[in-house]
């Protein structure tokens, strides 16, 4: 039995304690490379989807490292995958993946690798479908006769066929008197769906058939379909079998004819187009899978089938060809190309044992001659050795290609604010109104401990704070070939009295915060000095502040509560006072050795004032695209005007202007009032969003004292609220905050896995109006007040039932659920009413080291 022993080419063991079956096997040139070489992927129903490259260094020899080219936890089980043309727009190969709930077409890409570790792959999911029902299996093909793409269709658990037109679904229908799925398959010569049903027949329906029926809602039969209208779904053929198929492959000979090979559970069929049998085999044992592919004999056709016996059977047509033995009971079989081995057989048992093998008889004889033993010398071997760590250890100690650990000290970046204003203001605009404007010397310190070829050094502050130099670059002599790049940041404050007057204290404001602590209240003169009237005793509770411009801030104290309030005519000029009003108070009591000091919010959100604030700011982007537009439409008529008065100046025989030189000057006026007011709209635009900055610092401080967030989940939060330093044309703040914030509600804040349906291949485009964003907003906030946390980890996508009593409410899908949200959050939100505000004075700086 030896000599007939499959002959193992390649193999290996997937995981461990996995299942697969028969859908989960699939051979193609997933990744596109054209050189007709076929990968080997392979998914488990744990949720496991694998790509091999098969290339044994020798014969017979188990998988190495760089075999297995991608690995990725998908999570769900993966009941199927199949390779073809899912994408639209492209003829580009791609992955579907079927899920019992969901089906996912990913593309496969590698890029080259520069090191010994060899090229990266990695997937990128083009869509997905949330299946209604529970599927069971899917075929593949170019239903309805389309052209250079290929559509799915997917069964379910209870029968029902569901079309899907690549990226979209088309329709589904139920499969009459279904009880039990059986395998399916598609003839692309008859354009069908072929069956087998509970009832052990062989059915076949028309794609065409399949279209025009009824809905599959529409289970029951209505009175108007009894009366005539209306299509059944009706059956093509049937053919009665006798018995329970386990698959079914259709091959094709040649153009005019195609077979319908069926494996039942002790014979194998193959019937004709019209469901006429061709022949049978009675099998003698019982079949675990099959695989017919045409033969080299003109007219016949080969079988591969696999038994419990651990036997894989050659049939041509009836006749027994070869029989061989295989190490396990194979589930799934394939035929495929690896590394130019043409018909390699590929096959997988239901607990994982993956094996590439090949027919042959001869038995390896060979034996390898014994190699004559030869003296070592060990004192040449020590000094080898001594001589390669040497290397090593020199290697070690340069920059490699990765950055070490212990190199984080090799720069440091350090900031060091003046106390005092320069005595000279090196301020462009000395004046703001009748305000003088001063400035604050910043010295930037860098300490390196290794030879540098090149450090840029960038400075950041946030508007409308300006520097006189933001970009420095110092060149070493010494040359470093092997350096790459590093980033160090270091994050300084400037002094509050830089942007900020002592002002006279308001009673009355549109806009008032309270603040609450856990400790007494504090002077605010101990808190604030510089800024209190120190000759009235009485007034050192409340103290008032004039942002250069004329803003005015007012700050109290409570006498008998631990409660500060800070008030405003303006929303976005209260973040300021009070972020530096909760430091001030951190760093007064860290210095009394209080160390259980805290702060909270416990008001309502003010939503509403943040909400006109954005749609403010919206409403300039979108005249600045109106006026744009405009001027591009004058530019073109400016032009078109210049040359017909060129054209008739250069004419020989002049003929009448006919008033173009009127025409052409009022255009030209129109287009430089239109590029005034482009301008005009863009300084109006800069201000807004610095407003709107400012605004949202206030709101992500608020959140994070409300919901007593960590400084993890505020850094999260500043991410998603403030992705831009600027507005520009591409990409502006409304739309990046808006799939900033989706994404963290279908993933840390999702109800359950339902929503996590992220489409990664969506571009960011503005949108129509703000309404959207300010529902997500709401409901970000809504799902933070039940319980919500926010994290990155991988286990941010589970469900978060189990952290939010009561549960959350559920992401819209629609512009009703939207509205029902609106109308749930707005007892909890509760909205004042503000003015848009000037230029607000953001505080916290920031600079960047980089070093080659």
């Amino acid at each position: 039995m030896s000599l007939f022993k499959a002959r193992d080419w390649w193999s290996t063991v997937l995981g461990e304690k996995e299942e697969f079956d028969q859908g989960c096997l699939c051979l193609a040139d997933v990744d596109n490379t054209g050189n007709g070489q076929d990968k080997i992927i392979v998914g488990s129903f744990m949720g496991y989807l694998r790509i091999f490259n098969p290339h044994p260094v020798k014969t017979g020899e188990g998988t190495q490292a760089e075999d297995l080219l991608l690995e990725v936890h998908l999570r769900d089980p993966i009941l199927q995958v199949e390779v073809g043309k899912f994408v639209s727009g492209t003829e580009m190969l791609h992955l579907a993946v079927l899920h019992s709930r969901k089906l996912c077409v990913y593309s496969v890409s590698g890029t080259l690798g520069n090191v010994e570790h060899g090229n990266q792959y990695q997937i990128k999911l083009m869509y997905e479908h949330n299946l209604q029902r529970i599927a069971c299996n899917m075929t593949y093909g170019s239903f309805g006769g389309v052209k250079g793409r290929d559509l799915i269709c997917i069964q379910s658990m209870d029968g029902m066929l569901m079309v899907f037109e690549q990226e979209s679904y088309a329709f589904g229908r139920f499969l009459p008197g279904s009880l039990l799925p059986g395998p399916l398959a598609y003839s692309s010569r008859t354009d069908s769906f072929i069956t087998v049903s509970s009832c052990r027949q062989v059915e076949s329906y028309k794609y065409q058939v399949l279209a025009f029926a009824t809905d599959a809602d529409k289970r029951q039969e209505t009175e108007q379909q009894k009366l005539g209208s209306g299509k059944r779904l009706v059956v093509d053929w049937t053919l009665n079998i006798g018995e329970q198929a386990l698959d079914i492959c259709i091959v094709s000979f040649n153009q005019s004819a195609s077979s319908v090979f069926v494996l039942g559970e002790r014979n194998f069929f193959c019937l004709k187009d019209n469901g006429q049998i061709r022949f049978m085999k009675k099998l003698d044992c019982s079949p675990s899978c099959f695989l017919p592919y045409c033969s080299v004999s003109e007219g016949t056709i080969n079988t591969l089938i696999g038994n419990h016996n651990n036997m894989l059977h050659i049939y041509q047509d009836v006749t027994l060809k070869w029989a061989t033995q295989l190490p396990h009971v194979p589930v799934a079989v394939r035929v495929g190309c690896l590394q130019d081995l043409k018909g390699v057989i590929v096959t997988l048992s239901d607990d994982g044992h993956l094996q590439c093998s090949y027919l042959g008889t001869d038995p390896s004889l060979f034996q390898a001659p014994k190699v004559e033993s030869r003296e070592l010398n060990y004192d040449e071997l020590d000094i080898e050795l001594k001589e390669l760590q040497k290397i090593i250890k020199d290697v070690n100690k340069s920059q490699g290609v990765w950055p070490m650990i212990e190199k984080e000290d090799d720069l440091k970046v350090s900031a060091m604010v003046s106390p005092n204003f320069d005595s000279v203001s090196q301020a462009t605009d000395v004046e703001v109104g009748t305000d003088l404007v001063r400035s604050v010397t910043v010295k930037v310190t860098l300490q390196n401990r290794v030879a540098l070829q090149k450090a840029k050094l960038s400075v950041y502050v946030q508007p409308p704070l300006v520097l006189t130099r933001d970009q420095f670059t110092f060149e070493f002599m010494d040359r470093n070939p092997d350096g790459i790049p590093r980033v160090i940041q270091c994050k300084f404050r400037l002094p509050l009295k830089l942007i900020c007057l002592p002002g006279q204290p308001s009673k009355t404001a549109s806009h008032k915060l309270t603040i609450d602590t856990n400790k007494s209240p504090v002077s605010l003169l101990s808190l604030f000095p510089g800024f209190a009237n120190q000759s009235e005793d009485d007034q050192v509770n409340v103290m008032g502040f004039r942002f250069l411009g004329g803003s005015q801030v007012t700050l109290l104290a409570s006498k008998t509560s631990q409660r500060y309030r800070i008030q405003s005519e303006q929303f976005e000029d209260l973040w300021l006072v009070t972020n530096e009003l909760i430091i001030r108070l951190q760093e007064y009591f860290e210095k009394q050795g209080i160390k259980d000091f805290a702060c909270s919010f416990s008001g309502s959100m003010p939503l509403q004032e943040y909400f006109e604030l954005i749609d403010h700011h919206f409403e300039l982007r979108i005249n600045g695209e109106k006026l744009e537009e405009l001027l591009s439409e004058r530019a073109v008529q400016f032009r078109a005007i210049q040359r017909r008065l060129l054209t008739r100046f250069k004419d020989k025989t002049p003929a009448p202007l006919q008033h173009l030189d009127t025409l052409l000057d009022g255009t030209y006026k129109q287009v430089i009032a239109l590029a005034d007011a482009v301008e005009e709209n863009q300084d109006n635009l800069f201000q807004s969003f610095t407003r709107l900055k400012s605004a949202t610092h206030l709101v992500i401080l608020l959140i994070g004292l409300w919901q007593k967030l960590s400084a993890d989940q505020i850094a999260i939060l500043e991410a998603a609220f403030l992705p831009l330093q600027q507005d520009t044309p591409e990409l502006g703040w409304e739309e990046t905050v808006d799939a900033a914030i989706s994404h963290l509600l279908k993933t840390c804040l999702s109800k359950s896995s339902k929503e996590q349906a992220l489409n990664l291949s969506s571009q960011l485009s503005m949108p129509k109006d703000t309404s959207r964003l300010k529902k997500h907003i709401t409901l970000l906030c809504d799902r933070l007040a039940k319980g919500g946390r926010l994290c990155l980890s991988t286990d941010a996508a589970a469900p978060q039932t189990m952290v939010m009593p009561g549960g959350c409410t559920t992401i819209p899908e629609s512009d009703l659920e939207e509205r029902s949200v609106e109308q749930d959050s707005t007892e909890l939100f509760t909205n004042h009413k503000h003015l848009i505000a000037e230029t607000p004075i953001p505080e916290v700086s920031s600079l960047q080291g980089v070093s080659e």
